[in-house]
């Protein structure tokens, strides 16, 4: 595939997740800085900030339905939105899987409907980096929660059918070379 090809063409769309401490905001803006089609923001945290203000308190188990619904509609648009070449999306709608069992919920017809509905082309999961080192993540509060929402959005996967590839605990740098490897996509150019 060529630098023209990665624009054109019938859509391919790559989804890039992982829980939280995958470093997933750094290969995203590598990605990015590599001229890349990409999602620069991740539609759940966003959602997640606007319902944290309304609510004046992190979600709890009653919220979360609203809130994953919110989310999914806003994945689904990304999708339907996306016409031609390839894109990378921050996080992708079997991520929906992941985090309603973390909250410890079942999934619900509009998840299935959609993740049977709107395929990727491949699922790259970010392994887990050493540290959690984002203090400004309003989310989490207990370190613990991390490996374990890792897990279930890795098994939302490959419930939803997809063969996910995962990509090693890295440098974004490195990562991002990984991806286009394992994509068969030119490989970034670098300004070293």
């Amino acid at each position: 595939m060529t630098n023209t090809d990665i624009h054109t063409g019938p859509p391919r769309r790559y989804v890039i997740t992982g829980g939280p401490s995958a470093g997933k905001e750094a290969v995203i803006e590598a990605v990015i800085a590599a001229g890349l089609p990409c999602s620069p923001d991740e539609a759940a945290r966003e959602i997640y900030r606007a319902h944290r203000a309304r609510l004046g308190r992190h979600l709890q188990r009653e919220d979360r339905r609203d809130y994953s619904r919110e989310v999914l509609d806003a994945f689904v648009g990304e999708y339907r939105a996306h016409t031609h070449g390839v894109r990378f999306y921050n996080r992708g709608i079997p991520d929906g899987y992941g985090w309603d069992r973390f909250f410890g919920l079942e999934p619900y017809a509009e998840l299935e409907e959609a993740t049977s509905r709107y395929r990727y082309d491949a699922v790259l999961v970010l392994d887990p980096l050493d540290t959690f080192e984002d203090e400004n993540d309003v989310v989490w509060a207990q370190d613990r929660e991390i490996r374990r929402v890792h897990e279930l959005i890795v098994q939302g996967y490959y419930d939803a059918g997809y063969s996910p590839v995962f990509v090693p605990a890295e440098d974004p740098a490195s990562r991002l070379d990984f991806i286009c490897a394992n994509l068969r996509l030119p490989r970034p150019d670098r300004k070293d």
